[in-house]
């Protein structure tokens, strides 16, 4: 067992899952202007100090993927915050690209960016305690989307990301997000997916990643968001271990979904019909962003002195996504 395999399963095994705390501070400001909260560093900080102190930490999240402004602050009691996660026992981890742009001769999608200046921005991640990073491809769907290039330049980046990061000591998070915006089918979503998850194994082995050192974070198989028929979430889940049955390598120690707009509850349903009907040898887990924040989030922003309130809430949820990630988890779990 390498270094790289032993970090990724310390973060995604015995349920444990994944707090996507990586909004940029664009993303985070307009989620806390929308529950009437002003976006400062402080605030930011504050919000996030309450989940990565809370007790559901210990017992069901084994990473947290940073921002770069979040990595170099210091708790109110003046620990650094990868160390006040690390106390919990969960890996801190550090989001590395710098965002998306157009793609060069297909204007409507995106690539996405961050390679220049990788390596030393990586070194200094390390030093601050980062064991794991984050790369995020998107992808639209539409009759001509995604096109080839698209999924080619994306799978390509991702690839020589992954190599760097492996380089400097840290596991990959894998992420290329099919996006659920459209009035596209699941089966389309399924074709499409499978496609673009396939071309990043290709680039990884090309680039020779050790697969045994990285975490894929795809999305589930859903219909598109405008889309008028639904699959029930029983189907979600067998489309979704199709695509991942036929598209990942088995070196791959396991697999962290993204929540991809899917409500808390949505995402924690399809999550735990994917384990009660895990087929294959991958760990299914959870990296989750907004499905493990939103609600702690409008609680906290009634009254942002009440830690007490916001960590019971963050709690529930975070035990409610580990539950899921055994195949243990049932609605009526929801209310007690």
């Amino acid at each position: 067992m390498t270094e790289l395999n032993k970090i990724a399963l310390k973060i995604i095994s015995n349920g444990k899952g994944i707090l996507a705390a990586d909004e940029s501070n664009g993303t985070m400001t307009k989620r806390l202007e929308a529950v009437k909260i002003n976006s400062t560093p402080e605030n930011r900080l504050s919000f996030r100090e309450i989940l990565f102190s809370s007790e559901g930490m210990k017992d069901c999240i084994g990473g947290v993927i940073l921002y770069d402004e979040t990595i170099n602050q210091t708790s109110s009691a003046g620990q650094s915050i990868p160390d006040l996660i690390s106390s919990s026992g969960a890996v801190p981890g550090i989001k590395v690209d710098t965002g998306t742009k157009e793609l060069s001769d297909s204007p409507e999608e995106k690539i996405t960016e961050g390679l220049d200046g990788l390596r030393d921005r990586l070194k200094k991640y390390y030093e601050l305690g980062a064991r794991f990073t984050k790369w995020r491809g998107v992808y639209s769907i539409s009759e001509k989307y995604p096109s080839k290039l698209a999924i080619n330049s994306n799978a390509n980046a991702l690839a020589r990301y992954s190599a760097i990061v492996q380089e400097s000591g840290m596991v990959p998070i894998v992420e290329p997000e099919v996006l659920m915006d459209g009035n596209h089918s699941a089966e389309v979503c399924l074709s499409k997916t499978s496609e673009v998850i396939k071309k990043c194994f290709n680039e990884l082995i090309l680039h020779k990643v050790d697969l045994t050192g990285i975490i894929l974070k795809p999305n589930m198989i859903l219909d598109g968001n405008l889309s008028k028929n639904k699959i029930s979430n029983e189907e979600v889940s067998l489309k979704t271990l199709k695509c991942l049955k036929d598209s990942v390598p088995k070196e791959v120690p396991g697999i962290a979904f993204l929540s991809g707009g899917q409500s808390e509850i949505e995402a924690t349903e399809n999550l735990n019909l994917i384990n009660k009907n895990n087929n294959t040898n991958f760990i299914m887990t959870y990296s989750y962003g907004r499905a493990l924040q939103q609600s702690a989030l409008k609680v906290w922003s009634k009254d942002t002195k009440d830690t007490i309130a916001t960590q019971n809430t963050f709690n529930h949820r975070a035990k409610m996504c580990t539950l899921a990630a055994q195949g243990k988890w049932a609605s009526e779990l929801e209310n007690k």
